[in-house]
């Protein structure tokens, strides 16, 4: 079986860091565990690898977070991977900094990555992990908040709660979309 995985964010240095960017944080993590390596390709940042006996395909959309839904489009397209193996992996101001959240479809939520990936494949039914990046700003300063860098008492926790998605990621893959939900979500 074959699994695109998306880690949603924006490329360049002045996101590097930010709350808007845990999709590509986490992915950075997955990859490095399992030896895996980004080349520069066609809409995007693209690893390829196996986790067991999933073959994973690892994409960092260079698209920008507002146009995600082209470089996720193609990659489906090209690997040939059906909905139900792909998944999403944003961030969520709604959940408390370090929760996860998997479900096999859903709203956007008022995410503007997910709202475009909704909007390019013409549903909703793929599988998408939030992690949660809180939502501690005054009202008016949502774009601010997920743009900016996170907190060092938030950073402390980071490599736990990011290696935590990363065991949910090899869950889903290897074990389906139930066993990860039912071991991994509200942890």
């Amino acid at each position: 079986m074959k699994y695109l995985i998306v880690g949603l964010g924006n490329i360049g240095d002045e996101y590097d860091g930010t709350r808007h960017n845990i999709g590509f944080r986490v992915l950075d993590a997955f990859a490095k565990a399992s030896n895996i390596s980004f080349e520069d390709r066609r809409y995007g940042f693209v690893g390829t690898g196996r986790v067991k006996n999933a073959e994973v395909v690892l994409l960092k959309p260079s698209t920008y977070m507002n146009l995600s839904g082209n470089a996720v489009r193609y990659w489906m397209n090209k690997e040939n991977i059906d909905p139900e193996r792909l998944l999403i992996i944003c961030d969520d101001i709604a959940l408390p900094f370090g929760r996860l959240r998997l479900r096999p479809s859903g709203s956007d939520g008022g995410h503007n990555g997910l709202k475009n990936i909704a909007s390019v494949l013409c549903s909703q039914q793929w599988a998408r992990i939030r992690f949660g990046v809180g939502n501690d700003f005054p009202r008016g300063s949502q774009v601010d908040f997920v743009l900016g860098h996170f907190e060092p008492e938030e950073l402390e926790h980071m490599d736990e709660r990011v290696n935590l998605c990363c065991d949910m990621i090899r869950a889903f893959c290897l074990s389906g979309i139930t066993f990860a939900m039912n071991n991994y979500n509200n942890k």
